[in-house]
């Protein structure tokens, strides 16, 4: 069974649940989270429903080590009679995959809601039997409801249609309007092993121009460098080329002070320093402080704070620093471009308590990215518009602070603290060290009001998290990053495991053990007391709702006919790029993706928000299930803080302040927006493709007279 704690949680009436038979609007979509049950031949008046519920936890999304999902059962049957009435004792919920090997037992039910235990396979049936003893642990007697798993709707495409490509080669080639093959200067794209394509697909080329660095007399980029600052200090950062070698291979590609990534900057709680940013590259650009609450105009958005810097041209950002936490920074100019090609870097926040994050034995400052490069080197990118606009740009090369093969060396029983941070355009990473114990203890602005275990840590783009490992066991431990993938021409899912770096454990001991505080998960009195604050508004009905869906146009025939099979299941998150034709051929003249403002109708730029500072909001958040191609998305808030308070209708027991949440295709999120800072700021999707495509608003937050 579960803690009553978990039980109660999952059990709470909200009228927002998928199951709910009046959910509130803007509920998490019924066709991905709640399964129908069907009565058996012969068992009338009985009916069911199972929700898969979002298990709390620190992340949105709940996946095992090997990105998984994770739900709790939540049965509400009607109707079941007296067991005895049937020659039984009970009635038992099971799970299985679709061959019904192995069969897993959920737990007893009876008529009313019920949260029986854990789902975690990719496709799977649900039994309901009755049985002639509660302790059953296979099924034996009479099957009395039945029901497959979203994600079983998936099937191979009809054969007879798709296996000559479908679409006509004029309709896929006439995706790109040179019609050059690889002549052209795209090359192709590379596809992920074990995958096949359409023939239509292979034709498709995005209608752009295509555009790379220019190949010139760059410096070497250097591995970043450690700046401490403190309050009157001012950073010189410049904006340039640099060149990278990858896998045996020569790249121009762009810097922040000719490294890569860019300077790591250690600055304490409420300092004040000064960025004289100049611009080295051959486009315009802005640097924009990732999750600061700082004055509005240094937020480094073009046309909103700021006008772009041109090529050659210099800003001085006035940065304040009020929150303890991992930020980073970047562009906020083509970023598809720009920030892929490394211009990125992080940022440190140091309170001045000594024990803020716990005890460790070191530190280490990790930032997560995905390259796309094929045999010639890095696939180009629109030189006008966007390109992988329907999925974003999935990178092939894994890099760890700019580099494909991370490496660190600790002793046995050492415990140490990584600041993860997800700069890649796209991905949303699984991320652990199979064999190592791991918990996370904090987020993009602070810490967690309780540290916990986690097998892996899902970090979407742009979010960050602070985990503690332990190495116990001497020899090598792998960084990696495990998901299942949707092969959508099959209908099947498949396992993708990628290391990232390594451990090498030595034999020798640490020189002082921290097991004890490690084995701790200690509650963070100063995070509880804060939130405190702002638990009464905590039920109340949300004041805004965004709601997130997509518009395409012109789009090629065999796009158009995949995209309808595809459409009957969504993975609430889509962790890899398993159609790159498809997706690298929509470019944002054919794909526009939107935030609704439901109550008015308004859309990304036209939405504009009004607030006054020290309102408190409560905004939820929509995915539609509906749309063209639902996927998740990471949004984004700029200079405010808030708290991710429900995910799918289930309540977080375990807040900590965000400023970027990961909403999964079809779910709900509420967040509770504290607005603490004058000013016009973004809200936007973080996938760098979704951006370009216009998925962003702005809102004003007003001083008080």
């Amino acid at each position: 069974m579960l803690p009553a704690l978990l039980a109660a949680v999952l059990l709470t009436p909200h009228q927002d649940r998928p199951c709910d038979r009046d959910p509130a609007p803007l509920a998490a979509s019924a066709d991905l989270y709640c399964i129908r049950l069907t009565a058996a031949p012969g068992v009338a008046g009985v009916t069911g429903r199972l929700e898969l519920a979002r298990i709390p936890g620190p992340f949105t999304v709940a996946v095992t080590g090997d990105g998984t999902a994770r739900y709790h059962a939540v049965f509400t049957l009607a109707g079941l009679p007296e067991p005895a009435t049937v020659g039984a004792a009970t009635y038992v919920a099971w799970v299985a995959p679709p061959l019904m090997a192995p069969l897993h037992r959920l737990g007893e039910v009876s008529n009313g809601t019920h949260a029986v235990g854990e789902i975690a396979l990719n496709k799977f049936v649900v039994l309901v039997t009755a049985e002639p003893s509660p302790d059953a642990s296979r099924p034996s007697g009479r099957p009395i409801l039945r029901g497959l798993s979203p994600s079983s709707r998936m099937q191979p495409a009809d054969l007879f249609e798709f296996s000559i490509g479908a679409a006509p080669a004029s309709d896929a080639a006439s995706a790109h309007s040179h019609q050059g093959g690889d002549d052209d200067g795209w090359g192709i794209v590379p596809m992920p092993p074990g995958l096949t394509m359409l023939a239509a697909e292979m034709l498709l080329r995005p209608r752009a121009e295509p555009y790379l660095p220019a190949t010139g007399d760059a410096p070497p980029a250097r591995p970043r460098e450690i700046v401490r600052l403190a309050t009157g200090d001012t950073l010189r950062l410049e904006a340039g080329f640099v060149r990278r070698r990858l896998h045996g291979r020569t790249f121009t590609m762009f810097g922040f002070n000719g490294q890569y990534p860019g300077p790591l900057l250690w600055v304490p709680q409420d300092a004040e320093i000064v960025v004289d940013f100049t611009n080295r590259l051959d486009q315009p650009t802005t640097v924009h402080w990732h999750g600061l609450r700082l004055d509005n105009r240094f937020d480094g958005v073009p046309h909103v704070t700021q006008e772009p810097v041109p090529a050659g041209g210099r800003f001085a950002y006035h940065l304040r620093f009020p929150d303890a936490g991992v930020y980073w920074y970047h562009p906020h100019v083509r970023e598809d471009v720009q920030q892929d090609l490394g211009l990125y870097g992080n940022m440190l926040v140091r309170s001045p308590r000594a024990d803020y994050y716990g005890p460790a034995h070191r530190e280490e400052v990790l930032m997560l990215d995905d390259l796309l490069v094929a045999d010639h080197g890095p696939v180009p990118y629109g030189a006008e518009t966007a390109t992988h606009a329907m999925m974003g740009r999935f990178g092939n090369v894994f890099l760890v602070n700019g580099e494909p093969s991370y490496a660190l060396t600790v002793h046995r029983g050492e415990v140490v603290r990584f600041f993860l941070t997800n700069v890649s355009n796209t991905r949303t990473f699984n991320v652990s060290f199979p064999g190592a114990r791991m918990k996370v203890v904090g987020s993009d602005v602070g810490v967690f009001e309780r540290e916990a275990w986690v097998e892996s840590a899902v970090i979407a783009p742009a979010e960050r998290y602070v985990v503690h490992v332990r190495f116990d066991a001497p020899g090598e431990t792998a960084l990696v990053n495990r998901i299942q993938g949707i092969d959508h021409l099959y209908g099947r899912f498949f396992a993708e495991a990628d290391t990232l770096g390594r451990v090498r454990v030595d034999a020798a001991p640490v020189a002082e053990s921290l097991d004890s505080a490690f084995a701790l998960l200690r509650e963070h009195d100063h995070a509880v007391s804060e939130i405190d604050r702002y638990r009464r508004h905590f039920d109340r009905p949300p004041d805004h709702a965004l709601v997130l869906t997509i518009e395409t146009r012109d789009l090629p025939l065999v796009t158009r006919r995949l995209m309808q099979v595809d459409s009957i299941y969504f993975n609430p998150v889509e962790w890899s790029g398993t159609m790159p034709m498809m997706n690298w051929a929509a470019t944002t003249e054919q794909v526009r993706w939107i935030l609704r403002d439901p109550a008015t109708g308004l859309e990304n730029m036209d939405v504009s928000w009004q607030f006054t500072v020290g309102d408190i909001v409560k905004i939820r958040l929509h995915n539609a299930r509906e749309s063209f191609h639902a996927m998740q998305h990471p949004i984004h808030l700029h200079g405010q803080r808030f708290l991710v308070l429900a995910a799918n209708g289930v309540p977080n027991d375990n807040l900590v302040w965000k400023d970027t949440v990961l909403l999964p295709a079809g779910g709900t999120v509420d967040i509770l927006l504290e607005l603490s800072n004058p000013g016009r700021w973004m809200l936007h999707c973080h996938i760098a493709e979704h951006i370009e495509a216009g998925m962003m608003t702005t809102f004003r937050v007003r001083s008080k007279e």
